[in-house]
């Protein structure tokens, strides 16, 4: 998990760079095609199976779908906003993800956590109000890659316990690639500026190939992450990758979070690690209760 949160932000400071000269649907398309180029070998090299049940295709269609509008909306952010800024928003995923599992599974959810995802909600607005002063309903977009990303962690917690990681970034990849196809080959044929796939400079290429390369590996490590521990363990050093975020929107454009940025983000962060520490103790005392 510290190996996704360290790699990750690389995939926003690409993402940022490249989208300066191409589509936010190129910079999508080919993360897709770079990480599908760059897992296949690995998948042969450890001979893994590619084969799927009927439903596990249809889970990683959908993993694909997710990942899809989670990265064409993060683009979009990045491309206009600060790193930090957009990243900040984004971090409301836990509080949907708690939304969705008390709409999706019926799990218990109490007014303390209830609570903590309403401060953390108004966190965000802090570090959306000047963003979209700024750049306008482009602000808005890092709570579309937070809805998506969010389903996204679902289906990945769901599928990493039949598929090895490899193989499941493989396929997500491949398929992401296949999915994206008609909608490309529709919006160039009729002249769609987002949909447009150009031919770049060879340092723009540079940068596509490592948004792949960034999402490929730290995908993976986020995956094994799910994989061998609880995500109630791996949830509070993911806010490690803010630190980053920071860090590389300084180094590559300069950026730093203005000070009601920075209160939005410390709110979002303290409300998240409470909902963690909340479930954490309620783990506890379920396992206690189980045992008597």
């Amino acid at each position: 998990m510290l190996a996704f949160c360290a790699i990750a932000p690389l995939i926003d400071v690409s993402s940022k760079i490249a989208s300066q000269e191409v589509s936010i649907a190129q910079v999508t398309f080919f993360r897709m095609v770079f990480q599908a180029v760059l897992m296949a070998p690995v998948v042969l090299v450890l001979g893994q199976s590619l084969r799927l049940s009927r439903r596990l295709v249809w889970l990683n269609i959908w993993r694909s779908l997710m990942l899809i509008g989670s990265t064409a909306a993060f683009v979009g952010a990045v491309r206009e906003m600060p790193l930090a800024d957009a990243l900040a928003i984004v971090f409301i995923e836990p509080f949907i993800l708690l939304a969705l599992g008390a709409l999706l599974f019926g799990d218990q959810v109490g007014p303390r956590r209830i609570a903590a995802s309403v401060v953390g909600f108004l966190g965000a607005l802090l570090v959306i109000q000047p963003n979209f002063a700024a750049f306008g309903v482009v602000a808005l977009y890092p709570l579309a890659t937070a809805l998506f990303f969010a389903f996204y962690m679902l289906l990945t917690r769901r599928v990493a316990q039949e598929v090895p990681p490899e193989a499941m970034q493989f396929h997500t990849a491949w398929m992401g690639t296949l999915l994206m196809l008609p909608a490309l080959a529709l919006g160039h044929g009729l002249g769609l500026e987002g949909l447009m796939l150009t031919n770049p400079a060879p340092q723009i290429w540079f940068w596509l190939m490592g948004v792949g390369l960034a999402a490929s590996v730290s995908h993976m490590a986020m995956t094994y992450a799910l994989r061998w521990a609880p995500s109630a363990t791996l949830a509070p050093l993911h806010y490690l990758e803010i630190v980053n975020a920071v860090l590389f929107g300084w180094l590559f454009f300069g950026d730093w979070p203005n000070r009601l940025s920075w209160a939005g983000i410390a709110i979002i962060v303290a409300s998240g690690l409470y909902i963690i520490a909340r479930e954490q103790v309620l783990a506890r005392s379920a396992r206690r209760a189980a045992r008597r």
